[in-house]
């Protein structure tokens, strides 16, 4: 019953991923069978040739899907956020079991038939199409039905590069550890998997069972089923309008509700159409995406600026790198706005029973027992410059064993039930109450200021100005607490994001 009034409360947006993920799949197949079983018919009758085509759509498939969607996202033309490289990649990964399965079927072909039709003059285009073709045929719709449904698992992880799909409910309920708005996203996923492969499946059977006497016919309501797979998408997938201003997120709660916080200040204080892009994999997708142009803005942290993106050593104090920042991304013709009003730090956490045991106050308390206990962290946090190893140079921290690392959003849960012992989570979450941990005092005063700033083109507010004024409302606005308060509503509270913002831009008019 929670999971239908999910569905109901967020109808419009839900027929829009819906529409998002059959569109991604549905485009991608009817690509791939386009070009798949040409290079499956290639590969079956010149095998040198067919080899090294075979063995590229095999590295293909080795290649785990998000490191793939972030080896494209810097090329050009392919790359970039949204559908375009989440097509290109659902396609690739479609090719193998269509190439291999047309391969397969021509080879399976009895030699007997080709030489009785050699026998009686028909040439080798008449014998693929009128003997090879129709025999092969069961085993090319075989191909295409697993290209399907593997494209349904692999669009989910689209929503990690923009490009939408039923991805977004996973990795939005993934950051708010919220089974019910997982669910939202991956039992719809698993329903649409489940119809292609019924649909195509039956197909499939006909043409083995011996009812050849139209194969083609079948073959092209296969790829017509694809097809208009790929146009009910998009149909219901919302299209973007004119001058539609893009706002986009990292992938964790709070930034969640700061993109929304973006978004509808300026769709209440403007007139100009918004399009929301959260749920980014993270820094430096981010970044990218608006130095691109793929977002026009996003908020970023001083401190996560200053290390991650700029490479630059933390230095001075927070006026002193808010102003290195601004220069920095002038130069890229990007704004760095006023900050919102609050500082979220790394902030080290235990459970709140062992730092009472034990008397931890600050990360220095910690050391002597370092050894004894495990750390969980981000995987950003350690690979940065501000994160994991300077942490443990900086304070000499020898742990048992190789830190486990896992989603932010997943250290929390990993922390309260004794997984691992320490994390390095957000000062502004919401669950740090939830499930009573305690932040360790940075007292070596290792990691730097980390304001929360909006980033946003210059050109954008350039052509609109109205933006900048809409954004400006927010400068200085959201405290620690409020923040916290905001996150703690949407973690511990299961609420949603969206909501959570209107009520703070109500109470803040």
């Amino acid at each position: 019953m929670t999971l239908l009034q999910f569905w109901r409360s967020h109808a419009s947006e839900f027929a829009s991923l819906v529409g998002q993920h059959m569109m991604l799949v549905g485009l991608s197949t009817v690509v791939a069978v386009a070009a798949g079983v040409p290079l499956g018919i290639l590969a079956a009758h010149r095998p040198r040739l067919g080899a090294p085509i075979v063995w590229l759509a095999n590295m293909v498939q080795t290649i785990p899907s998000l490191a793939m969607f972030g080896f494209l996202l810097p090329l050009p033309f392919i790359g970039g956020l949204g559908a375009r490289m989440a097509i290109v990649v659902l396609i690739l990964y479609a090719l193998l079991p269509i190439v291999r399965t047309t391969t397969a079927g021509l080879r399976s072909v009895d030699p007997a038939l080709v030489e009785a039709g050699t026998a009686l003059g028909m040439t080798p285009g008449q014998l693929l199409r009128e003997v090879e073709l129709p025999l092969a045929l069961p085993s090319i719709v075989a191909g295409i039905r697993v290209a399907a449904v593997i494209g349904v698992g692999t669009a989910t992880i689209a929503a990690a590069v923009g490009a939408g799909g039923l991805g977004e409910y996973i990795f939005r309920g993934l950051s708010m550890v919220d089974p019910t708005v997982i669910f939202a996203g991956a039992v719809p996923s698993a329903l649409l998997a489940l119809s292609i492969d019924g649909a195509l499946t039956l197909i499939e059977r006909r043409l083995r069972a011996g009812r050849r006497q139209r194969p083609r016919r079948r073959v092209a309501v296969a790829v017509a089923l694809l097809a208009a797979l790929a146009a009910g998408g998009i149909v219901l997938a919302r299209r973007t309008p004119a001058g539609t201003i893009r706002v986009g997120s990292k992938s964790f709660t709070e930034q969640i509700i700061l993109g929304e916080l973006l978004a509808q200040a300026i769709e209440t204080r403007t007139r100009l159409p918004v399009e929301r892009r959260l749920n980014l994999a993270g820094t430096f997708i981010c970044d990218r995406a608006l130095r691109t142009g793929d977002i026009d803005m996003y908020v970023e942290y001083s401190g996560t600026a200053e290390t991650a993106i700029f490479h630059a050593p933390p230095a001075g104090g927070r006026e002193e790198v808010l102003a290195r920042l601004a220069q920095r991304y002038a130069a890229a013709d990007l704004t760095l706005l006023p900050p919102l009003g609050f500082e979220n730090t790394f902030a080290m956490l235990v459970r709140g029973a062992d730092a009472r045991a034990n008397g931890w106050r600050t990360l220095s308390d910690l050391v002597p027992d370092a050894p004894t206990l495990k750390a969980g962290f981000g995987y950003e946090f350690l690979q940065r410059q501000d994160g994991y190893p300077g942490l443990v140079r900086a304070y000499r921290l020898r742990f048992a064993g190789t830190p486990a690392a896992m989603d932010l959003s997943l250290t929390y849960r990993a922390l309260a039930e004794r997984q691992v012992d320490l994390i390095a989570g957000d000062a502004t979450s919401g669950l740090i109450e939830g499930y009573d941990l305690v932040m360790l005092a940075d007292d070596r005063h290792y990691f730097p200021p980390y304001d929360a700033v909006p980033i946003v083109r210059g050109a954008v507010l350039r052509e609109h100005p109205e933006v900048g004024e809409a954004l400006s409302h927010l400068a200085g606005r959201i405290d620690a607490a409020a923040m916290r308060r905001m996150n703690h509503a949407v973690d511990a509270g299961h609420r949603d994001a969206a909501d959570v913002a209107r009520e703070f831009l109500d109470m803040i008019k």
